[in-house]
């Protein structure tokens, strides 16, 4: 149950000696409930799109952090970089590949083959614009980025890049506009 619906419940059944479901169904106090439900599914949903929007720049970060430690926790130059940015942004060439292959001859695309479509477009797009990056240079930030345990807050003290294709480092801030 969540919180507000929780309080309120509390608070009328306290009123009325513990009997909260003896309320007439256009009481005050019902209609406490049904808005204290419509604010907790509000704030739920909101939450939701939240952490959706979120996703996709956690996993970016987890597999920098990942990369970072699989070369000893040192800054990297940017060829490195750029070289971890192409392996990124071609991870889901494989799964693109194998839904085109499951599909029959003369079929349109699945939803699952466009949304990978869209996202490689999306991310080929962003690796020629300036891909967004942790700035993996500096020995300061890469000790920051190295701590991260992988709350959304904590990415706000790294500073972040935008490497663009034709090896230009460009600051930027956290999240991305």
């Amino acid at each position: 149950m969540a919180r507000t619906l929780e309080k309120t419940r509390k608070k009328i059944a306290k009123k009325r000696n513990g009997a909260v479901e003896a309320l007439h169904e256009f009481s005050r106090d019902s209609k406490r409930l049904r808005r204290a439900t419509v604010r907790d599914q509000k704030l739920e949903k909101l939450a939701s799109s939240r952490s959706k929007k979120e996703q996709p720049l956690l996993e970016r970060a987890t597999y920098f952090q990942d990369a970072l430690k699989e070369r000893g926790t040192v800054p990297l130059d940017i060829s490195t970089i750029q070289t971890l940015i192409n392996d990124f942004v071609h991870k889901y060439d494989e799964e693109h590949e194998e839904v085109k292959k499951t599909r029959r001859p003369g079929r349109p695309p699945s939803a699952k083959q466009d949304l990978l479509e869209m996202r490689i477009k999306a991310l080929l797009e962003e690796q020629k614009q300036g891909f967004f990056v942790p700035d993996l240079t500096t020995e300061d930030n890469v000790r920051t980025f190295d701590r991260w345990e992988g709350s959304w807050s904590y990415l706000t003290t790294v500073s972040w890049v935008r490497v663009a294709a034709d090896k230009t480092v460009k600051p930027s801030s956290f999240p991305p506009v």
